[in-house]
């Protein structure tokens, strides 16, 4: 029996802000169920510190630059996106007898011939753009400094304009997942569920009977914690869905952020103040923008009784695009087939094995990262001068400073050298595809 899968990915998601990962003012029992029976990622990456080209990398298992998705699309009905000519993990699970749903938020194009009906996707409901009021689902943020700026409702089921209004978005969006594995309930077929959660992006909003749950916390944190434990419980009835179908054992679920959290905009790169709408990166420098740890590592879970061992914590550097070559391999299809930069890591989970990556690259407008081993080096560009040719060069030693406080490029010279030569080589050759893209 072929298994099944979920992948459940949130929104602005910081790396500190679930209870199995250190946080004790937030209440997240559903999925810190879910880390408890199977494993735990200390060192899981987003390929993107923002949302839509992280979600593009997710889905086709290639760098985000390749792709087409490089920085974060807009929301008005005209707005393209991703390549159809792109393979996508539904489209490939698809000849391997998989019915695929989408739920939730797509910010991969909202125009007519790039969304999730034209990438593979039998059934989706949710939202094409990236921001929308939780209650009336109005995408009022497109860009207000564009004149042409306007408010659209913003929600869709199977490419027809559906209208919910005053129904909590994270509710409706759990409600639908549950009812996509309720239409295939005593079918034999296989399916792939994408679930994904705009909780916790801003607009800061939740119902009454979740910011009652944590009186003691100041505001901000309070709609966040708020905003956290709805999705948490939604995370908790498709479990229980699986378990009620004794599917649950055959079924791989993988949870994980787009990206770090929204911080302060006077300091999206350094991250120092306070995060402006209450969520925590723990003990990360940066956040949502940043190549530092804070905009990038992700609170991620994975959990499959039938191959993984549970109560792991993984610490082996894994990255989003390894999601695509994973799933389609343990479906019995051929990752080698796909022109895709991500690696299959079912052996690390499964078995102990290292990660499969030598080196982790990222990159995002005129920032330039790589990780080797426990080192990560950060390219940033003078704030005076936007040429890449100048940087702030930032090495850390992630074994000792998780947090990037030490910059210890003097320290190791050669070794700082090597790492910039290696990311800058990395950038140039996928630079073509911003310029060469012809879809």
């Amino acid at each position: 029996m072929k298994p099944n899968f979920i992948t459940i990915l949130t929104d602005d998601h910081g790396y500190g802000d679930l209870g199995c990962m250190g946080a004790d003012d937030l209440k997240t029992p559903h999925l810190d169920r879910l880390a408890a029976g199977g494993a735990r990622f200390s060192d899981w990456y987003s390929n993107s510190p923002v949302c839509s080209p992280s979600r593009a990398a997710l889905l086709t298992g290639r760098h985000p630059a390749r792709t087409g998705i490089t920085d974060v699309l807009g929301g008005h009905r005209s707005e393209p996106g991703l390549s159809p000519e792109i393979p996508t993990l539904a489209t490939a699970l698809k000849p391997l007898g998989y019915r695929t749903g989408l739920v939730g938020k797509w910010h991969l194009g909202v125009a007519e011939g790039f969304r999730p009906s034209d990438h593979g996707f039998d059934d989706w409901f949710g939202l094409l753009s990236g921001t929308i009021d939780y209650f009336s689902h109005i995408d009022y943020n497109l860009w207000p400094w564009d004149p042409t700026y306007y408010p659209v409702h913003d929600l869709w089921e199977n490419d027809t304009e559906v209208w919910r209004n005053g129904r909590y978005m994270t509710e409706l969006i759990s409600e639908n997942a549950v009812e996509f594995l309720r239409r295939g309930e005593g079918s034999d077929t296989p399916f792939f569920l994408h679930v994904a959660y705009n909780a916790p992006h801003s607009p800061m909003h939740a119902p009454a009977e979740y910011i009652d749950r944590f009186p003691e916390l100041t505001p901000a944190r309070r709609i966040m914690a708020a905003m956290i434990s709805a999705m948490d419980d939604g995370v908790g009835a498709i479990v229980a869905e699986l378990e009620r179908q004794g599917q649950l054992e055959n079924t791989c679920i993988i949870f994980m952020s787009d990206n770090g959290p929204s911080r302060h905009p006077a300091n999206w790169l350094d991250g120092n103040l306070e995060p402006y709408y209450g969520a925590s990166a723990g003990a990360l420098r940066g956040g949502k923008t940043s190549l530092f740890e804070g905009g990038l590592r992700s609170p991620s879970i994975i959990h499959w009784p039938a191959l993984v061992p549970k109560g792991q914590v993984i610490s082996e550097p894994v990255v989003t695009i390894d999601v695509f070559p994973t799933l389609l391999a343990a479906a019995g299809g051929d990752p080698a087939t796909y022109d895709i930069d991500g690696l299959d890591i079912l052996p690390v989970v499964s078995r102990g094995a290292s990660t499969p990556h030598d080196q982790l690259f990222w990159e995002f407008r005129q920032q330039t990262a790589v990780r080797r081993g426990p080192w990560k080096l950060t390219l940033r560009p003078y704030e005076s001068d936007d040429n890449l040719s100048e940087h702030e060069v930032f090495l850390a030693d992630l074994s000792t400073d998780i947090g990037e406080t030490v910059n210890l490029r003097h320290v190791h010279p050669e070794l700082t050298e090597e790492l910039t030569a290696a990311a800058l080589a990395w950038r140039s050759d996928v630079a073509p595809y911003y310029e060469e893209q012809d879809w």
